[in-house]
């Protein structure tokens, strides 16, 4: 008669180590993908924070919105031009990608927190020169514009937020010395955020279930992994495509003193909570290659 409410309680159960192992802890989340744009996918992800929050964890949300920027440079009759992967970003763009990263979704991220009870404020990285930036020349030496890269980041802002009870919801916007804006991939924004916050976790919300042994094989993923067996899945070719840049960004952040990395499919609710609370996890788990305990 009550098999659901008894399976509800033992889910719960299951979560109590993992509850008091990471409260107080940080835990920064790449948010992009599917679970931007699908409103039931992003009902779930506010809630995850929002539960994050509550346990006692320390939550923060780096953003992307590539293909919002795309959509309101075409409203605007200009068109995005790609180079490997890369926006190439004149002065016109980089302050209409400023303008839908730090205005629509930023602000928009941190109406949804408040309203399930989670005080939240955006920010940018040229708030308190969070992210300190220089000019990024690709490994070809093109100059992309004004595309960044993080060189440094100042992390009194985040942590005056996090200590005043705060969710930082930040923009991937650099600056730099001489107070140029910069547009920032989303992920590196988002390594660089974890490592200088020393992090216990950094989530990338992605389209796939995680990293795979067989790419079209869903059966395949592999669930914990730590950085040198990384490795040797890039160099003999097992993980290829557009996963060796994801990879390389959680090989970045474990440098870093990041605890663990996960890669998660953003397309199922409630994934932060199903990798983070619970035995198997969901996703993908990298760590270093002498794991923390």
């Amino acid at each position: 008669m009550y098999e659901k409410e008894q399976a509800k309680a033992e889910i719960l159960i299951e979560a109590i180590p993992y509850i008091r192992k990471f409260a107080g802890e940080t835990v920064v989340i790449k948010y992009g993908g599917s679970a931007m744009v699908d409103e039931r996918l992003k009902k779930a992800v506010i809630k995850d924070v929002a539960m994050l929050k509550y346990l006692g964890l320390n939550p923060i949300i780096v953003h992307g919105g590539g293909k919002e920027i795309t959509s309101m440079l075409s409203r605007m009759g200009k068109e995005s031009i790609f180079v490997d992967g890369l926006r190439v970003t004149d002065a016109e763009t980089a302050a209409v990608a400023e303008m839908v990263l730090s205005g629509a979704i930023g602000k928009s991220l941190v109406e949804n927190l408040e309203s399930v009870g989670i005080r939240a404020c955006g920010i940018n990285g040229k708030d308190g020169h969070t992210l300190q930036t220089h000019k990024k020349i690709d490994e070809k030496g093109r100059d992309l514009g004004f595309v960044g890269e993080v060189e440094k980041v100042d992390k009194t802002l985040i942590d005056t937020l996090i200590g005043a009870g705060f969710v930082p919801v930040i923009s991937p916007v650099g600056v730099d010395a001489f107070s140029q804006t910069y547009n920032v991939n989303a992920d590196y924004a988002a390594v660089a955020v974890a490592g200088a916050l020393n992090a216990q976790k950094l989530v990338f919300m992605t389209d796939v279930e995680g990293i795979l042994r067989d790419k079209d094989d869903p059966k395949t993923i592999i669930r914990k992994m730590n950085a040198r067996e990384a490795r040797e899945l890039i160099a003999d070719g097992t993980i290829k495509g557009g996963m060796i840049p994801k990879v390389e960004c959680c090989l970045e952040a474990i440098g870093m003193g990041v605890k663990s990395v996960h890669v998660l499919d953003g397309r199922l609710p409630h994934s932060i909570l199903l990798e983070i609370f619970t035995a198997e996890g969901i996703g993908t788990m990298l760590t270093p290659e002498v794991e923390y305990v």
